[in-house]
């Protein structure tokens, strides 16, 4: 095939030869199909202040909110060697911090039962498109390998301020 014929070569969405089953922390960011806001009910309360912080349940959730929220916390359940730190459910997308733990220099969980957070993820998306009856994600995620302390601490301050920062967010859109 000619240059001018070869087709656009994607991205790659994760990091080559990584081990996403790895003891660590991992940020992800899951878009709705089109980034369609479909988390949120169309009226929010009225923020008192840009900089103050909400509490989680500030937000009004649309029922497929809900189904979301109800699918991220279920996580832990299906998958015992990832604990869910935190997240956070924005219109049209989802931040989650995941943590794989180290148990004295070994994984908590035997091998055979480790999974990877690109499964855990892969199996949420998926169960909450089956509960809604249709699809609604964008495919596949972004992630982000949190990789000390600093950076840590910079994401999970992201995390808990986007909902008062939503009009600013690169995945804002007024519908």
């Amino acid at each position: 095939m000619s240059e001018k014929n070869e087709l656009p070569k994607r991205k790659r969405k994760r990091l080559e030869k990584y081990n996403y089953s790895s003891p660590g922390l991992y940020f992800v960011t899951i878009c709705t199909k089109d980034r369609k806001n479909l988390f949120w009910e169309k009226k929010q309360p009225d923020f008192v202040g840009e900089d103050i912080i909400l509490p989680p349940d500030y937000i009004n959730l649309s029922p497929y909110g809900k189904i979301v929220k109800e699918a991220i916390q279920t996580i832990p359940n299906h998958y015992s060697n990832i604990e869910l730190l935190q997240y956070v459910i924005m219109p049209n997308h989802v931040h989650l911090i995941l943590h794989i733990p180290y148990d004295d220099g070994r994984m908590i969980s035997s091998p055979t039962s480790t999974v990877s957070i690109i499964k855990a993820v892969g199996y949420m998306k998926q169960q909450v498109s089956k509960k809604i009856g249709m699809p609604i994600w964008q495919r596949s995620f972004h992630d982000h390998v949190i990789r000390d302390h600093r950076d840590y601490e910079e994401i999970a301050k992201y995390v808990l301020e986007n909902p008062i920062r939503w009009q600013y967010d690169c995945f804002y859109n007024e519908e």
